[in-house]
């Protein structure tokens, strides 16, 4: 076999920036991180839940398309059949 096909396997300190150091082995040797698990929200149990209640909602207003000229506005079905006029019976005559 070859010799020193094998990067150098040696232990490390891995810090943090809250202060927190683990010790490991690494071929890269010492270095710092911004966040670990010890400062992380999410396995420290403090972050906070997101509602996501009314996100169409809140989609829909945000991307919600001005008509363009020239066309009528879309209606919904509730208004379109209460914006309708009543249709006459057949037997009135008064025409």
């Amino acid at each position: 076999m070859k010799a020193d096909l094998h990067p150098d396997y040696k232990p490390a300190k891995i810090s943090c920036a809250c202060g927190s150091v683990v010790d490991t082995f690494s071929t890269r040797g010492d270095f710092a991180t911004e966040i670990c698990s010890n400062c992380h929200p999410f396995y420290t149990g403090k972050h906070k839940l997101v509602d996501t209640a009314g996100r169409i909602e809140r989609f829909e207003t945000k991307y919600k398309k001005s008509p363009k000229p020239g066309m009528a506005p879309v209606k919904k079905k509730a208004e379109a059949t209460a914006a309708a006029p009543a249709a006459k019976p057949e037997g009135d005559a008064s025409n």
